[in-house]
């Protein structure tokens, strides 16, 4: 396919081209005009699907910026009413279109004229929307939308003071990379200190989640929010007990791994214990890893990092950068977390990040710059809901994306000896955070399966499964306070509930076509570039058969991968 980062706004044929939505009134005549339309021949559900699809986009385009505004200014109180007006006004009066248009599409005559193979997927994703609605979730739907955000809303004023200036939690984490011991323990207790004020209202916050969430799953005839959440996401090609055995193959294959890189970070720092605040931490003379100092010099670095990786991929991100679709420094005020914001109408899509010079914000970048390269590459499909495709490959595309970049590091670091710290960081955040992934996921399976439980027992379960994957080698004592509700960090947990498992799914794909790349980068790079440009039209089997990789978390294959990865570190 020809490769160009030369993305065009899709062409309006159905809405008026200077259309925006102000109110219900003034969108409401498209969705009656697709539902009264008689559709006689194949020709005419075509048109019809295709105009559908420019209304899908224009709608969800419009979501996006109001979120997008909003988590960039939290403290502004018209954006937040601009996200909050959409959620509660237009959101919920679309749903009954939605299911209404959904069965119209299936219950057509000339549907079954399609090319099923193109529209298996797409079908598939219909007949699981229509079985999941029901009239009774489109309030609670609503209120999750709005409720959801309290997560950004509250974490965003989040700050402390060190050295008499203040820093938001994510600027403050550097200073867990300073050689001086006693600084790094005093920020780290001082993060978890903020951290604790908040813990009630984000205890509230999940309780009220977890009882909207259970609802909807009642109304729907569902057991519990697990059922509902596993079909809701479409995750037709794995369920709960493969989740249970990639919890166990991390237990069994990363974890052995993960205490050998922290007995090896011990001897290093010549520590007798070691404490969560040394987990990043160089050896004394060393000074942190630097990549940049400012937003516009990470932005220009990584557009220079990509051009040598392949000049497609960094002439999406000048393509971005010319639209203004980066905000990327922490500051006061700003949502924490970062994203990369797919737009259906614009095709570019916008990278959301707080980065704060950190090695770790080098990683979110080029993380994030994957999933960009991912939305530039389905843009083309003709329809919006092909390019809807599944988390486990939009995860592969920004972790592939992160190891496929090492080589091209020398654009962040001057010294070759930095490049090989960065890529050795880089291979240890990919061994570690396989342990967080199966805590999340195991803590969300427990919460949704035991709905009315207390915060006491949410606080002591919570702890018993990160115990359970907790490296031996690091000393916690005295800290349970912290522990107990560490899980509060995470906003996957109040945001995009169950979207977790995805990233070690993810991560798995990302080394494989790492080990391609090691072996024959322009096939790996080939695959990665096909896989991404299916979009959501196969299923993800198919997708990562096209990026030459086996869909498969075996504790055998885990167990390769790992050993993979070890000797890749053993190298550096």
């Amino acid at each position: 396919m020809l490769l160009s980062a030369d993305i065009q706004k899709l062409e309006r044929n159905f809405l008026p081209k200077d259309f925006t939505i102000t109110t219900w009134e003034n969108l409401e005549p498209y969705f009656k005009n697709l539902l009264a339309r008689e559709i006689n021949n194949k020709a005419a559900l075509e048109l019809w699907l295709k105009d559908m699809s420019e209304l899908e986009a224009v709608v969800s385009e419009d979501a996006c910026w109001r979120q997008i505004k909003m988590t960039c200014d939290t403290t502004d109180k018209k954006l937040e009413e601009a996200f909050t007006f959409f959620c509660l006004e237009i959101q919920p009066k679309l749903q009954p279109y939605a299911d209404a248009l959904n069965k119209k599409f299936l219950n057509n005559a000339f549907t079954k004229e399609l090319d099923q193979a193109t529209y298996f997927t797409y079908l598939r994703n219909v007949e699981k929307n229509i079985s999941l609605f029901n009239e009774a979730n489109i309030p609670i739907q609503s209120e999750l939308s709005v409720m959801q955000q309290q997560f950004g809303a509250i974490s965003g004023k989040m700050t402390v003071e060190i050295n008499g200036k203040e820093y938001t939690l994510q600027q403050a984490a550097k200073f867990l990379e300073n050689e001086d011991r006693s600084l790094r323990e005093l920020v780290y207790k001082k993060i978890n200190e903020r951290r604790l004020q908040d813990v009630d209202s984000l205890n509230n916050l999940l309780t009220q989640l977890i009882e909207k969430r259970h609802a909807m799953a009642l109304n729907s005839g569902l057991t519990n929010y697990v059922d509902y959440r596993f079909k809701e996401l479409g995750r037709f090609d794995y369920g709960k007990e493969d989740c249970f055995n990639f919890h166990e193959a991390v237990k069994q294959h990363v974890m052995p791994l993960i205490n050998k890189i922290y007995k090896n970070k011990k001897e290093k720092l010549q520590l007798t214990t070691l404490k969560p605040w040394d987990t990043e931490a160089e050896p004394k003379g060393t000074k942190p890893l630097k990549p940049f100092t400012t937003g516009k010099e990470l932005l220009e670095k990584s557009i220079a990092c990509f051009n040598n990786l392949h000049p497609f991929f960094a002439a999406c991100l000048e393509k971005m950068n010319t639209l203004q679709h980066f905000d990327v420094e922490s500051r006061v005020g700003k949502a924490p977390g970062g994203y990369n914001c797919p737009l259906a109408e614009s095709g570019a899509p916008f990278i959301f990040m707080n980065a704060a010079g950190q090695m770790s914000d080098l990683t979110t970048m080029v993380h994030e710059g994957g999933h960009a390269i991912h939305s530039f590459l389905s843009h083309h499909l003709p329809l919006t809901a092909f390019k809807e495709y599944p988390m486990e490959i939009a995860e592969v595309a920004s972790m592939a994306m992160e190891l496929f970049s090492m080589n091209h590091w020398h654009t962040f670091f001057n010294d070759e000896a930095d490049v090989k710290r960065a890529k050795l960081h880089q291979l240890e955040r990919v061994m570690t955070i396989f342990p967080w992934i199966a805590v999340i996921d195991k803590f969300q399976h427990w919460v949704y399966e035991n709905p009315t439980h207390t915060t006491e027992e949410r606080a002591k379960n919570w702890l018993t499964i990160l115990n359970e994957f907790s490296a031996d080698e690091i000393d916690f004592s005295g800290l349970e306070n912290y522990r107990a509700t560490a899980w509060q960090k995470q906003l996957h947990l109040f945001e995009v509930p169950f979207y977790y498992i995805e990233y070690g799914i993810a991560q798995l794909g990302a080394i494989g076509l790492w080990m391609q790349y090691q072996q024959n980068p322009q096939q790996a790079l080939n695959n990665y570039i096909n896989a991404l440009s299916l979009g959501g039209t196969k299923t993800l089997p198919e997708l990562y058969k096209a990026a030459g990789l086996q869909f498969n978390f075996s504790p055998a294959y885990i167990k390769t991968l790992m050993e993979f990865v070890s000797e890749e570190m053993n190298k550096l």
